[in-house]
């Protein structure tokens, strides 16, 4: 049997005991890899392996997918109604509440992000999502369609089947709940696997969704890494659809396989370069606070990160000496220390990602403006980092850093800030500041992104669609949107007095 991971949380924000099996979760059993190994947890506050779980293989995939299919066939998908769903996730909700704390303290330890925004941001986003889908399981309608008074023609929209579903490291918990929202209104049977760099939470909501009483096999979760899991969900010939969040090369990769082994349905939420447009009649103290909210929330590992940041040339200097004052205030340090706004970098391997990226831009010839360093002499922290002075074609400006770095750019007018935001090959998301709606609107409507805020940064809800445009992705997730991507229409003509 798997091993357990029991850890006594003493800390000004939470006090508690937490406990969580570390082996896969299938067919409603917690079980040891096929293989027998397991892969080390590091907690990135202190860069140190404090746990270790159990690591699936193709075989465990395989194991969990015919699990999967079994419950699909004889208790789920069409054998159970929206109103039953419904109520079993509602019930994971309330216990989703009743655990927000353990939830949010195993996502800071995991993921280094600070206890504040785990709970007061993530679980309650989460909580919110799972309610929202609960309230769409048992409204899944199809239509009747008139073509003549001898036919009854009508749709109906069925679950897809068994799904893969591939989460981030970046937001463990929310990136789990977009997934099985939909998945699990609609009827589908699941086969997930959560990061190996944060999946701790995925375990603990294994645990609600038991004890929810989902029936064994509605949702099965398998750890491991990318290459060898994630590719075996992604090429697996009976499963009907693979659902994956994180970076364009990786999509790239997924989608690869599900076109040759069954051509799966896929949907896609990746990478972004995301534009912030402060224009000269933008309330300049709100604009400073949404704009380094866009970029160094969740320490800069969004992929909606407002990490180019396009000024209005009047006001350029202004804006640049007040951004750069309030992101000196943001402190870095202990996640669970309630003064802190940033933690750490979720691994070594990003964070020397992040560093190289810094060291380019000096290399390309920008200016470091702001930070740009290590913070402390353990873990991943990196400050709070302003470039200025860049050039279209630097590495910085292109590509995504994934991290809390941002550079500053001066722009003209209108039309000329509109042809640099859409000089990316992403199209995640966007935000317009300026006081004159008529403007901050005709802009929004120019730029090539699949979420422009106005006047705001980084707030999302599950009501409301969230997907991206060009290599930024495919399908959307939230919404009703999100539940096309688990459905598959079916077109039901009836002959009611047509002869021949």
């Amino acid at each position: 049997m798997p091993e357990t991971f029991k850890h006594t949380f003493d800390t000004a924000v939470f006090k508690g005991d937490v406990s969580v099996p570390l082996g896969l979760y299938i067919d409603g059993k917690w079980v040891d890899g096929a293989n027998n190994t397991t892969i080390d947890v590091i907690n990135p506050t202190t860069g140190k392996t404090f746990t270790k779980i159990a690591e699936g293989t193709p075989k465990d995939v395989d194991t969990a997918v015919a699990a999967a299919h079994k419950a699909f066939e004889t208790v789920w998908g069409l054998n159970t109604t929206g109103s039953d769903r419904s109520r079993l996730m509602h019930k994971l909700a309330d216990l989703m509440e009743a655990n927000g704390d353990r939830l949010a303290a195993l996502e800071s330890l995991d993921n280094g992000k600070t206890f504040h925004f785990a709970k007061n941001t993530d679980v309650e986003h989460a909580v919110a999502c799972i309610r929202y889908y609960a309230g769409w399981a048992d409204k899944i309608l199809g239509q009747v369609i008139e073509t003549s008074e001898a036919k009854l023609c009508y749709t109906r929209h069925e679950p897809i089947g068994v799904v893969g579903q591939i989460i981030p490291w970046n937001f463990p918990l929310v990136m789990m709940i977009w997934k099985i929202g939909p998945a699990l209104a609609t009827g589908c049977a699941i086969v997930m696997k959560p990061s190996e760099f944060t999946p701790l939470t995925a375990l603990l909501m294994s645990q609600l969704i038991h004890e929810a009483g989902f029936p064994p096999g509605v949702f099965n979760l398998v750890n491991g890494y990318g290459g060898v899991v994630g590719q075996a969900i992604s090429e697996h010939p009976r499963i009907e659809k693979v659902a994956f969040t994180g970076s364009t090369l990786v999509g790239r990769k997924i989608m690869e396989a599900a076109a040759k082994s069954n051509l799966k349905n896929v949907t896609l939420e990746l990478g972004g370069k995301s534009p912030t447009i402060v224009f000269d009649d933008a309330d300049l103290d709100q604009a400073v606070k949404w704009a380094a909210f866009g970029i160094y929330f969740n320490h800069g590992q969004t992929c909606s990160a407002g990490s180019r940041i396009f000024v209005q040339e009047g006001i350029y200097d202004e804006f640049l000496k007040r951004f750069t004052e309030h992101t000196k205030t943001l402190k870095v340090g202990d996640p669970f220390n309630p003064e802190n706004f940033q933690g750490p970098q979720v691994s070594q391997q990003q964070y020397d990602r992040i560093m190289g990226y810094i060291d380019s831009g000096k290399e390309q010839g920008a200016t470091l403006h702001l930070g740009g360093s290590r913070v402390g002499n353990e873990g991943y922290f990196i400050t709070p980092t302003i470039f200025t002075d860049t050039k279209p074609n630097m590495k910085i400006v292109k590509e995504e850093i994934f991290g809390p770095v941002c550079v500053v750019i001066k722009f003209k007018d209108d039309a000329d800030v509109v042809v640099q935001a859409n000089d990316s090959v992403y199209g995640l998301a966007a935000s317009v500041f300026s006081q004159n709606l008529t403007r901050a609107i005709s802009t929004a409507h120019k730029l090539q992104a699949g979420t422009v805020w106005v006047n705001n940064y980084n707030m999302l809800h599950p009501n409301v669609p969230f997907g991206g445009y060009k290599q930024s992705g495919i399908g959307r997730e939230l919404g009703e949107y999100a539940l096309s991507n688990y459905t598959t229409t079916k077109a039901v003509q009836v002959n009611l007095h047509i002869k021949i």
